[in-house]
């Protein structure tokens, strides 16, 4: 099988023949893809905790999301000075915001879930001098429906994590959003639609790169650091790997 070739640089363009900066004959393999997307809900800054309790720990999977969009935009102005026709840039601090909409489904609804930080810190959701939700029961589980946006609860910042892997489980990064605010909630539902959707609006102060752990790990045929046993020179003509799959990245 003849092993495909890649434009690296100019002197490397061949547009009828080579791929552009990398192998793609697996590309459905490495690309990243919803199905292999985690969102998880945690304490308001990423690494700082006053327990004992790991990080990773403190994270509760958001299921039944449907979407979900982070933006960051950064401030910048364009500059000239007396005696130059050049433009220059001075920029002030990246803001942040993002949505999710989410199945509403028996269990913990949308904002029960991004504030599980509050519930695993002990705080009686029902106590704030507008309440958040019910009181706890005697001898019954937490109540699993929040809402009342003027609630004192949520005041409380949290935190989002994202976690990305491929489809051969390799790790393709993972970011954390510090310091969430909730500026709107919104639920509608009409006659004869067959699901109803919570949605929420937030700010957040930055998004940090962070290390997904162990979250994910490869099972089945995992992808070790030489060549997968499955995708391997019998299939692809070349072994999986980071440095046949991004040939010369490593070095750049």
């Amino acid at each position: 099988m003849p092993t495909p070739t890649i434009t690296t640089n100019s002197a490397t363009w061949t547009f009828q023949q080579n791929n552009i900066e990398r192998l793609m004959d697996h590309a459905a393999l490495t690309s990243a893809h919803p199905d292999d997307t985690l969102i998880l809900a945690g304490p308001a800054r990423w690494g700082v905790t006053g327990t004992d309790v790991a990080p990773h720990d403190q994270l509760l999977p958001i299921g039944m999301v449907q979407s979900f969009n982070a933006m960051l935009q950064k401030p910048t102005q364009p500059m000239q000075a007396i005696g130059s026709g050049r433009t220059f840039f001075v920029s002030g601090k990246a803001q942040g915001n993002a949505q999710i909409a989410r199945l509403f489904v028996n269990g913990r609804n949308l904002l029960r879930v991004l504030y599980t930080n509050a519930v695993q810190a002990g705080i009686d959701i029902s106590r704030f001098d507008d309440r958040a939700a019910l009181a706890k029961p005697t001898s019954a589980p937490d109540t699993q429906f929040f809402m009342n946006l003027d609630s004192e609860l949520f005041l409380i910042p949290f935190g989002l994590a994202c976690f990305f892997r491929d489809k051969i489980h390799s790790k393709l990064g993972a970011f954390y959003l510090e310091l969430c605010a909730l500026n709107s909630y919104n639920i509608s539902f009409n006659a004869g639609q067959n699901m109803i959707l919570e949605n929420v609006a937030m700010m957040f102060d930055r998004a940090i790169p962070m290390d997904m752990g162990t979250w994910g790990a490869p099972q089945g045929y995992p992808v070790t650091t030489s060549e997968d046993p499955i995708l391997s020179q019998k299939i692809l003509g070349t072994p999986l790997t980071f440095a046949t799959a991004y040939p010369g990245l490593a070095d750049k």
